[in-house]
């Protein structure tokens, strides 16, 4: 691929981890699907699937799309040691995951979330009036990321007093899939934290064994897969994942949301006077910066997608955030338009492996967004560019300082 985006030359293929593109991918990626729906990218040649057709038709074949290529990405050479989230039911493809997946899904039913709301109003209101005490805050650390650290905390029985250590585990073990071959202290890092991890699930597992709880913990030791407890293995990949999900998705798309609404400050007006716009507002969001920005396949055999032929065994990246800006569904895609139509956002998935807990994420979004509306009236980012998380799989800011204006 040889072209061009505005200022940047580009030279053979895109490489997806270079600093410009994590900055701003969204013009490579307008290039890359004007090549095709689905072309070669670097690292590695990986094949990129960059259409919204072409990514919803490998999402939705598991039989000719493995799932499994998500534990390359999680379970690099460099990592020595096996990831445990890499062994998750995430990345298991039918019926495998299916028979796993209904283990916890029953923890994400409407009725069953019903219950967190209220709790998650008063942290929520509590953070937004703490925030507005200071007014320059980092949003990630003042709201985005408490409100899922605490509903995890709740859902899994984390202790409350290792909070500091979760945005470091979760960060690293995100970013195990963007980490540069020659950033050897940060191949160190991520080893060190898939160990504490491990190391404190295993102790948390004990304790549990010991004096069982009402939290998902408790409720998977007890849990009976065609008559045979979980091994530990998959105890340890239900963790990691419930962890890595529950923490990272929530407090991207909450930072998003601060972001858009210092890009368009005319929003924050308008949904305080009209709440009932809030979840149209919140996929808005999803779809404009998908805090899902790619997920993984394997191509099991030599397959065609929209014209192109795949080779078997190749890795293929499915990008959700190209997929979510495709010209052909989504018309003038780098404007926010709070009022568009049109097909369904890729960003939770599709298919087999929809997001377990999409509702949740929805829900923690929703309230933080109406209680922050309901005291802040402007927001400001104070930085010219925002420290992106380091990853082909997830896009969040990894800190956001604002200014925030009172009603």
């Amino acid at each position: 691929m040889g072209t061009s985006v505005p200022g940047i030359k580009l030279g053979g293929r895109l490489n997806l981890l270079a600093p410009e593109v994590c900055d701003n991918p969204h013009p490579y990626l307008a290039e890359l699907r004007r090549g095709g729906p689905v072309v070669q990218v670097d690292p590695d040649g990986i094949w990129a699937v960059v259409r919204y057709d072409a990514a919803q038709y490998v999402l939705k074949s598991p039989q000719l799309f493995s799932s499994q290529a998500m534990s390359v990405a999680f379970g690099p050479e460099w990592l020595e040691r096996p990831n445990p989230i890499a062994d998750s039911c995430l990345f298991l493809d039918p019926p495998g995951h299916g028979r796993l997946r209904a283990l916890v899904s029953r923890a994400f039913t409407p009725a069953a979330l019903a219950r967190f709301e209220p709790r998650i109003r008063v942290a929520a209101r509590g953070l937004v009036a703490h925030m507005m005490e200071q007014r320059k805050v980092d949003f990630v650390e003042a709201f985005a990321r408490p409100i899922p650290t605490i509903v995890m905390g709740w859902l899994l029985g984390l202790d409350a007093s290792l909070a500091q250590h979760f945005k470091r585990w979760t960060t690293d073990l995100m970013s195990v899939s963007g980490v540069r071959p020659e950033d050897t202290a940060r191949k160190e890092q991520c080893r060190r934290t898939v160990e504490e991890l491990e190391q404190y699930f295993k102790d948390m597992l004990a304790d549990r064994r010991r004096s069982p709880g009402d939290d998902m913990a408790s409720n998977l030791l007890d849990a009976r897969v065609e008559g045979e407890v979980l091994t530990e293995r998959e105890l340890m990949g239900f963790l990691f994942m419930l962890f890595l999900a529950g923490l990272e998705t929530t407090t991207h798309l909450i930072s998003q949301s601060a972001r858009v609404f210092a890009m368009h400050p005319e929003l924050l007006p308008r949904l305080r006077e009209n709440r009932a716009l809030i979840p149209r507002f919140i996929e808005e969001t999803l779809r404009y910066e998908p805090v899902a920005a790619a997920t993984m396949r394997m191509c099991l055999q030599d397959t065609t997608v929209d014209g192109v032929e795949v080779p078997g065994k190749s890795l293929v990246l499915v990008s959700l955030a190209s997929a979510a800006r495709d010209e052909k569904h989504f018309p003038d895609g780098d404007r926010f338009i709070l009022e568009r139509v049109g097909p369904s956002h890729l960003t939770f998935g599709h298919g087999p492996h929809a997001c377990l807990g999409l509702l949740l994420a929805r829900m923690e979004a929703r309230v933080a967004v109406e209680e922050l509306v309901a005291q802040v009236d402007r927001v400001e980012v104070l930085t010219e560019r925002i420290d992106w998380l380091p990853s082909l799989l997830a896009r969040g800011p990894r800190t956001l300082p604002v200014e925030l204006f009172p009603v």
